[in-house]
Formats: C-alpha cells, sequence, structure tokens
C-alpha cells in the first residue's frame, strides 16, 4: 500500500504522517517545493530517516502540482490513498491567499490524483465549510443555503464542494473543528485559534493576583480537539472499507462553553479566572429569547463585530495584545456539530476526544516555553541580546531549554550544552525553525577534563563569549539520617553544582578578559536564602557556588567579569519530579523562570531574590532560633521522600500543602 499527502510538512500533516509510519506499510510520498526540501529533510530525520517516506518535489499553485509527469508516469496506478492536507488555516490570510491555496490547491490536488489513478482521495475541510448555520450540523449535512462570513469559510466550503462535484476518484471528506497542540506534549507550530488569547493570560498572571474574580460574558459554545486525536482518526477512519462519499466530523462530541474554556486556559496559566454573572441560563429566559436569531443580542454583536469600525476599534486594543479582530468576530460557533456517525465508526478503535482540562497544562506550558514571542517586541532586551552568544549549560530541558529559545528570539546566540546531544540538535532545530541560530555541544559537565576540552573547542570557535549561565545542576532531597552511608550524594552534587561550575568559568574567563566583557548568570537556589531541611547536599553546593563568585566579583570588575545569582524558587522542571507532593504545591513554570534569567542577562544585577527568600534571609539574621525552630517543624511535616525511603509516594497532608502555600517557592 503507498501513500501521497500534500501539507506534510503542516501541523496535522506531521502528525498523519507519524501515524501512517507506525501503523501503515508501503512507500509515504510528500510533496513539498523546491525552497522547502530542507525542511521536510529535516522532519524526516526526526520521523527516524525512514527510506519509506520519498520527497516528492511540486506546487500547490501548479496544475497537477507540478508534479514531474515522469513520476506520474511511473507511479499511475500504485497510490491507494491520496491525503490533501494542504492548505490555509488562518483566519488572518487574505482572500486571494485563501482563494489560491483552499480552492486552487484542491482542483490542483484532484488533478494529480486522477492522473495518478489514486485508490481514495481524502480532503481535510473545517467545521468552517458549515459557515453560520444554526442549529445542528450532522456529517450528512454540506449546502444548506448557509451564510459564509469569511473567506476562509467561503474557500472551506468551495474547496470540500469541487471534491464532492468533481473529483475523479472515490472520495472521503474530514471536517476537524480547532485543532490545538499534541494532548499529551502540547507540541503546536503556530499561534492560531485560542493561542491568539494566551498573551492576555500571561498579561493576567503576571500583573494581577489568581484569585481574583474578573467579569465575563457568555459568549456561546466552540468547539477544540487536540492534533493527536485529528490524526489517529483520520489514519483510523481512512482505513475502514466501505466508506467513500461520506465526511467525517472530528470534533468534541459535546459543544464546550467559550468561557469555560477561557477559564480552563486561565487555570493552567495560574492567571485569574472569570465569572459570568449572566449566562444563557438567564438570558434564553428574558425576552430577547422570542425573537429571531438574527435579531438576538449575540447575532447583533456578532453583525457589528464584522463591521468596519469595530474591526479598527478591536486592532486598536485587543490588537495590540496580539488577537487579531478577525478572531475576535469567530471567537464561539453559532453551530452544533453532530458526530454521532464519526463516534460509531471510531467505536473500538480506542480513538477519543480527551477532556481539555486533560491537556490544556501541556498546551499552556509549550506555548509559554517555545512559541511566546513576546520578547521579540521588549526593545531593551533585543538591544542587549542581539547578536551576543549565549553559553547555556543544562540546555536539553527546563529552565535551560527556554531561556535558550527566548534569547534565541531576541537575536542572540545560544550555544547549547548537556550531555545529552540528541535532545542538544533538537532544541537547535527548534531554534533555527523559528528563524534563530543556535550551536549544540555535548559534554558531561561532571567530568573536569571534558570541560576543559569544551572551553578550548569554545573559544576557539566564537569570537566572543559573552554570557554563560550555569544551568546544569544536580539536586538531592534527603535527611542527614538517610545519607550516613551516602557520602557520595554530597561527592556528586559539589562535583556538578560548584567544580563544574567554576571550572568551566575559569576556562573561559581568558576568553572575557581579552575582550574586555563578559557577564556570568549563575541559578542559584531560593535554599541558600532559607536553609530548608534535607538538601544539605544541594544547598551547600548552590551556596559555595555564591561564596565563590562573590569574591572573584571583586577580582574580576576590572575586566568587565561580572556576575549574577539568581536564588531561583521552586520550578516545575524534570529535577523535581521524583518528589511527588511537589505536583501540588506552589511552582514557577520554566518560562517564568526563563524570565528571571533573561533579566539578569539584560539589567546585570548582582542577584535577584524572591519576597520569600529575602524574608526567610531576614529571619536567619534577626531572630535564627526562630527560624531554626521553624524549620525543624516544617522537618517533622515534610517526610523523605519516597525514593529517599524506597517507598511509593504518599499525597500531600494538608498541613504540607498549607506550609507550601504560605512559604511560597520554598523547596521542601
Amino acid at each position: 500500500m503507498s501513500y501521497f499527502v500534500t501539507g506534510a510538512t503542516g501541523f496535522i500533516g506531521r502528525f498523519l504522517v507519524s501515524e501512517l509510519l507506525e501503523n501503515r506499510t508501503g512507500e509515504i510520498y510528500l510533496l513539498c517545493r523546491e525552497g522547502s526540501r530542507g525542511r521536510l529533510d529535516a522532519l524526516i530525520k526526526q520521523w527516524g530517516g525512514s527510506s519509506r517516506l520519498v520527497p516528492v518535489v511540486g506546487d500547490l499553485r501548479a496544475d497537477q502540482l507540478g508534479v514531474d509527469p515522469e513520476w506520474i508516469a511511473e507511479n499511475t496506478g500504485k497510490i491507494d490513498h491520496f491525503f490533501h492536507l494542504a492548505a490555509i488555516y488562518d483566519m488572518t490570510a487574505s482572500d486571494e491567499m485563501n482563494e489560491e491555496l483552499n480552492v486552487g490547491g484542491t482542483r490542483a490536488a484532484l488533478s494529480l490524483a486522477g492522473a495518478v489513478e489514486a485508490g481514495i482521495f481524502h480532503q481535510v475541510s473545517s467545521v468552517a465549510a458549515s459557515g453560520d448555520y444554526r442549529g445542528l450540523f450532522d456529517e450528512t449535512m454540506f449546502d444548506e443555503g448557509q451564510n459564509l462570513p469569511s473567506a476562509y469559510h467561503r474557500t472551506k466550503f468551495e474547496s470540500e464542494r469541487i471534491v464532492r462535484e468533481e473529483s475523479p476518484v472515490p472520495w472521503r471528506v474530514y471536517r476537524p473543528a480547532v485543532v490545538v497542540g499534541h494532548s499529551e506534549t502540547g507540541a503546536m507550530d503556530k499561534i492560531d485559534g485560542p493561542y491568539y488569547f494566551f498573551p492576555v493570560f500571561k498579561r493576567m498572571r503576571d500583573n494581577l493576583p489568581s484569585w481574583l474574580p474578573l467579569a465575563g460574558l457568555d459568549l456561546g459554545d466552540t468547539n477544540v480537539v487536540p492534533v493527536d486525536f485529528v490524526a489517529k482518526a483520520m489514519d483510523h477512519l481512512g482505513h475502514l472499507p466501505d466508506r467513500d462519499g461520506e465526511a467525517f466530523h472530528l470534533v468534541n462530541p459535546e459543544p464546550q462553553n467559550t468561557i469555560d474554556l477561557v477559564n480552563t486556559f486561565a487555570a493552567a496559566a495560574k492567571a485569574p479566572q472569570f465569572a459570568v454573572p449572566l449566562d444563557r441560563s438567564v438570558t434564553n429566559r428574558l425576552p430577547t429569547a422570542l425573537l429571531p436569531r438574527q435579531f438576538r443580542p449575540g447575532a447583533l454583536i456578532g453583525a457589528a463585530l464584522r463591521t468596519p469600525p469595530a474591526h479598527l476599534l478591536l486592532n486598536q486594543t485587543m490588537g495590540r495584545l496580539g488577537v487579531p479582530a478577525e478572531v475576535l468576530e469567530h471567537v464561539s460557533f453559532p453551530t452544533v456539530y453532530a458526530s454521532k456517525a464519526t463516534q460509531k465508526a471510531l467505536a473500538g478503535s480506542g480513538i477519543a476526544v480527551p477532556d481539555l482540562e486533560s491537556y490544556a497544562g501541556a498546551l499552556w506550558s509549550y506555548w509559554e516555553e517555545m512559541l511566546d514571542d513576546s520578547i521579540t517586541s521588549d526593545r531593551a532586551t533585543v538591544s542587549a541580546l542581539k547578536g551576543k552568544t549565549v553559553v547555556i549549560t543544562g540546555a536539553s530541558s527546563g529552565i535551560g531549554l527556554v531561556t535558550a529559545v527566548q534569547v534565541a528570539k531576541a537575536g542572540a546566540i545560544p550555544i547549547l550544552v548537556a550531555r545529552g546531544k540528541d535532545k542538544l540538535e533538537s532544541t537547535k532545530a527548534l531554534i533555527e525553525s523559528q528563524g534563530g541560530t543556535a550551536y549544540a555541544y555535548g559534554c558531561d559537565l561532571s567530568d573536569l577534563q571534558a570541560i576543559d576540552a569544551l572551553t578550548q573547542q569554545l573559544s576557539g570557535d566564537f569570537e566572543h563569549i559573552d554570557y554563560v549561565v550555569n544551568n546544569a545542576g544536580r539536586s538531592i532531597r534527603r535527611s542527614l539520617k538517610l545519607s550516613e552511608d551516602r557520602f557520595h550524594d554530597f561527592e556528586r552534587t559539589m562535583q556538578l553544582n560548584y567544580f563544574g561550575a567554576i571550572r568551566l568559568i575559569m576556562g573561559l574567563l581568558p576568553k572575557m578578559r581579552q575582550q574586555k566583557s563578559g557577564h556570568i548568570v549563575n541559578i542559584s537556589s531560593i535554599g541558600v536564602l532559607t536553609n530548608p531541611p534535607r538538601f544539605s547536599a544541594y544547598v551547600a553546593s548552590k551556596a559555595a557556588l555564591d561564596a565563590w563568585s562573590n569574591v572573584v566579583s571583586s577580582e574580576l570588575v576590572g575586566d568587565g567579569v561580572s556576575f549574577t545569582s539568581i536564588h531561583m524558587p521552586l520550578v516545575r522542571t524534570p529535577m523535581i519530579a521524583p518528589t511527588k507532593m511537589y505536583d501540588r504545591f506552589p511552582t514557577i513554570s520554566p518560562g517564568q523562570a526563563a524570565q528571571k534569567v533573561i533579566s539578569a542577562l539584560v539589567d546585570r544585577p548582582h542577584e535577584i531574590n524572591t519576597l520569600t527568600g529575602n524574608l526567610g534571609s531576614l529571619a536567619h539574621t534577626l531572630a535564627p532560633k526562630v527560624a531554626f525552630r521553624v524549620l525543624h517543624l516544617a522537618y517533622q511535616i515534610f517526610p523523605d521522600s519516597a525514593a529517599a525511603r524506597g517507598e511509593s509516594p504518599p499525597a500531600p497532608t494538608s498541613e504540607q500543602a498549607m506550609m507550601a502555600r504560605v512559604l511560597k517557592g520554598v523547596h521542601w
């Protein structure tokens, strides 16, 4: 069995190809433009470099997709499934672009499918084909006289109509709802749909207390599905027998209240949520409910939002926050999408739409860590970092990974260092896919000789080393009582967190002295200020790095070399994952931690602390005996980790959760 896929480098296309590789056999031909060959080759490498994946050069704008006639002749009668995904999935795209790619591209794909006598033509349409149809819209419905309020709606309808009426081969149509990132990893490749509102959630989180209720409006219902559900469903439905000539709704079977969806993402961002004083349970009882639908408040508001004056107003308000007026027009659906036939076809496959609550956190984290580009509009940050080299250790995950992605967006050149070279290459590829430049160097930072070789190579490879971020670290949570026969815990922690860090700095100092500039950022810990029990190995290693940096700062200030120590609070990273009780404790995200690192790079303060850290340090200075009594109480409340005791992790108690909230960010 063989396949032809257009749009394989697109978002849904990438996941569909993964499903075909995993579940099917035979060659998979992937259409790509000549200029996109490098991007496709990189994806093929990520897919494991399978020989089953065969690039075919062509163009969506050309007849028969611009594919070489010799290839067509050679493969006529050999393509069993032709998946057409290449299109514009963007409400803000121009009318001309929608027409050219959605309508013209579909005609060209059908032309090629007919020329090669494909077995089945699979058209990825959209629920947008229903336009502003009000009421229940099932899989058997298509042309119901619905209004098509935008170029996107119109061209999705038109391209599906062309398939239905003009396809030279059997066809199947798939209508996804609003497609968001992967339900497990959160992976997404662009800002679209609800993602336009994520910067607003971020501003709310950073500027308002999370407990503050905000007034909201009942905006109706929407429908959101994760990309992995869409790809799995298409793979399964596309191979069912005797389903040609049908459309399938890849939607959530239950409409999602828009304000509930907003609050779910706000909760994932730890931002304030919205309360709706007057929802539809109230408004439906008002006399307006007796009016024709087009005269009801919601319909009138929607019509008003589509007027030029409203566009101008929205672009000057919400537009400044990154939310296009075109998106606000269609924030909810007037249509309810029935999917009983699709659900029946999927029965027994194990393929179903997960609850948004179960994966909203993954979507938010991926956006904040990989897609958030607000740093590009920060002129001071871009001015300070553009063109500068930033050595980042521990850059394969957590704080280091997010910092690398963010500084690259500001125009800096991250030099990625970690033990796992494969993960670094993935980070490098991600940065390059977003238009940045990065370099990857594998190094075991607990091996001092390996560090010497690394610093020698970096000094030779780069004319300038402008910044160093010592982020790689090892944390051990174990009481002294359980450490009496584990002295190696102290040795290993000190080896990486202290000796490895200063060896790296000392190896790069000659370069910094020569260039008369350099700034080192050490990721320290709030524990250095608060001295929490069970972290003697970890806190001691970070305190040693602090002390060393404080001493040499006075020696190096004349050489233009400076230091910042960030006493980082508890961060939700893989390093704390083994301590399961942290799952319910207040933490900051890797994105928030990366913001602190970037502030250190730009402003170069001597140290960055939190309020809790400062209060803890003050308590140890003014009332050390009281401070140690409080810490002893915490020592009794918080047991040794299950890993340290060799047991399964228990759920946190109410006392533990309360102390964690009061002393927010402290490692317990």
